[in-house]
């Protein structure tokens, strides 16, 4: 059955994204941990790696086969999705703020409507998202403040490295459209692609970082590990599927959004870090710019001021309508009994 992707969406689904964005937010702190002992591909490949592990057990005990004929594919997929985003964002963490890297990945839904609106026959461009992608773009160019005139200097380039993640997982999003054409499972795919991350990156954490000859992690590094693989990784590909399936894609962009707040907070609580007022600035445009995009917002907070004026309004206050005035009015008062609680819907829905 085809799930609308423009309906409220139910308290489990709410409960799957908050999940959903905690362990997607926890992966900048558990990255902002391990960054301090391991360079950014091997850390990586451990993520990875590790995941791979975890969802080949999981098809084993499901009595599912790994996706191996699909593999040039996934290639592709792991390329824009795994290996060169977690790359860039681990890079990235290593100058950065784990908050402030979450506030830029935060602009993944901008760039996923531009790349969109280039490739994609079904997904072009409106005046909301217009507007919405310049209200994120501001908030981008509000956060990177002064370092943009200081280009190879400060904390421009790693910035830059965590947008570029973004635009990566942009052009993710619409090269994956092809695999729900495959029939392939939430599980396989993810499998795929976390097997696929593996293979592409062994061969250069060998040659770049020889692990062989780096210091023993401490706990916490492990921990970090651990949690970047299990929880960010194979468990946020399940949850992320799964909102897919029953939500659609338009609400699952709304993870990006409870992202930031959560890596700020675990950051400050667990790292000691702090962010200026600029980015908090920066974070409010974005979100701003999200909510044009996906639009119900704007149109929840019309239609409850819409409410409101209906019902504070005396009869002997309300204008008599007059031509297709009185034709909208009187379909909008026709519909009171099946709006819920007797009010009536506003006349554009």
């Amino acid at each position: 059955m085809k799930t609308s992707i423009n309906r409220p969406m139910s308290s489990q689904e709410w409960l799957l994204l908050l999940t959903l964005a905690l362990l997607w937010g926890g992966s900048f702190f558990f990255t902002g941990v391990a960054v301090k002992e391991l360079p950014p591909f091997t850390l990586v490949l451990a993520r990875v790696g590790l995941a791979a592990l975890l969802l080949h057990g999981a098809l084993l005990v499901l009595g599912r086969r790994p996706p191996w004929r699909h593999w040039p594919a996934f290639l592709v997929m792991v390329l824009l999705n795994n290996a060169l985003p977690f790359s860039l964002i681990v890079w990235g963490q290593t100058s950065i703020a784990s908050g402030l890297a979450a506030i830029l990945n935060a602009t993944t839904p901008l760039f996923t409507v531009l790349v969109a609106h280039v490739l994609t026959r079904d997904e072009k461009l409106s005046g909301p998202r217009v507007a919405g992608c310049c209200l994120g773009f501001l908030g981008v160019a509000v956060m990177l403040g002064s370092d943009i005139s200081e280009l190879g200097g400060g904390n421009l380039w790693p910035q830059l490295a965590v947008l570029a993640a973004a635009v990566s997982y942009a052009c993710a999003g619409v090269w994956g459209r092809r695999f729900a054409a495959l029939g392939l499972a939430p599980v396989e795919t993810a499998s795929g692609q976390v097997t696929a991350s593996t293979v592409l990156l062994l061969p250069l954490v060998l040659l770049l970082d020889r692990p062989w000859t780096l210091a023993l992690p401490g706990p916490e590094s492990w921990a970090a590990i651990a949690g970047l693989a299990l929880l960010s990784t194979a468990l946020g590909y399940i949850v992320y599927f799964r909102i897919l399936a029953s939500a659609g894609a338009t609400n699952l962009l709304l993870v990006t959004l409870l992202m930031p707040p959560l890596a700020i907070w675990l950051g400050f609580v667990f790292l000691g870090e702090s962010l200026g007022l600029i980015h908090l600035v920066g974070l409010a445009l974005i979100a701003s710019g999200l909510a044009a995009i996906d639009g119900r917002p704007l149109e929840r907070i019309s239609t409850i001021a819409w409410h409101s004026r209906f019902l504070s309004a005396a009869p002997c206050e309300q204008p008599e309508p007059s031509g297709d005035g009185r034709a909208r009015l009187g379909a909008a008062l026709g519909r009171r009994a099946a709006a819920p609680g007797g009010v009536p819907r506003p006349p554009w829905r």
